[in-house]
């Protein structure tokens, strides 16, 4: 266990005292590098599973150093839960959906619907939709897909799109939200 330079307190024991209190981050939004860069002292996620009944409220970044224990906890979180595959979850995915969530200054967690997808549930999902793309980033650990009952699929797309750092699709029918590292685009309605 490492600890904090001269504090005495080790990083899972500054994570255990910080997960009990709401902090909220402070990133700047104006472009992917920019975004990364000013992220605050403290950056938290938050997120359930419907599929698995896991829930997830991890400080995952502290004073400009991302957590080792707490980062492989969110990429088993956002395993393909179908195969039970665990992925690397691209940081910059996970500092989106942070900075999103931030945002809509909501107490809810996230609802996780997709994070990494194995190439046979990618399969599977695109023999029975035409939105799965062949490439998808789920594929790369590069993407996640999520959904809040207390905002709209409108309001968390918007709130995604001002982080200005990567592809944000809005699946309304369905009820929510693609977020993704990948290029900056959007579509959907």
């Amino acid at each position: 266990m490492t600890e904090l330079r001269g504090s005495g307190i080790s990083r899972r024991g500054l994570l255990g005292a910080f997960a009990a209190t709401l902090v909220t981050a402070a990133p700047t939004y104006t472009n992917a590098a920019g975004f990364l860069r000013g992220g605050g002292d403290i950056r938290r996620i938050k997120m359930y599973s419907a599929r698995t009944g896991e829930r997830l409220d991890m400080i995952y970044w502290v004073e400009g150093e991302y957590i080792k224990d707490a980062v492989e906890e969110v990429h088993k979180f956002m395993r393909d839960w179908r195969t039970n595959d665990v992925k690397y979850i691209d940081l910059r995915t996970i500092d989106i959906l942070a900075a999103s969530h931030n945002l809509l200054d909501v107490p809810e967690p996230y609802m996780l619907l997709s994070g990494y997808r194995s190439p046979k549930t990618n399969a599977m999902l695109r023999s029975r939709s035409s939105g799965v793309a062949k490439n998808s980033l789920h594929l790369k650990g590069q993407a996640a897909d999520v959904s809040l009952k207390g905002r709209s699929v409108s309001q968390i797309a918007k709130a995604a799109s001002a982080c200005r750092a990567g592809g944000v699709g809005r699946y309304s029918s369905s009820n929510f939200v693609h977020m993704d590292c990948g290029a900056v685009r959007s579509w959907g309605r």
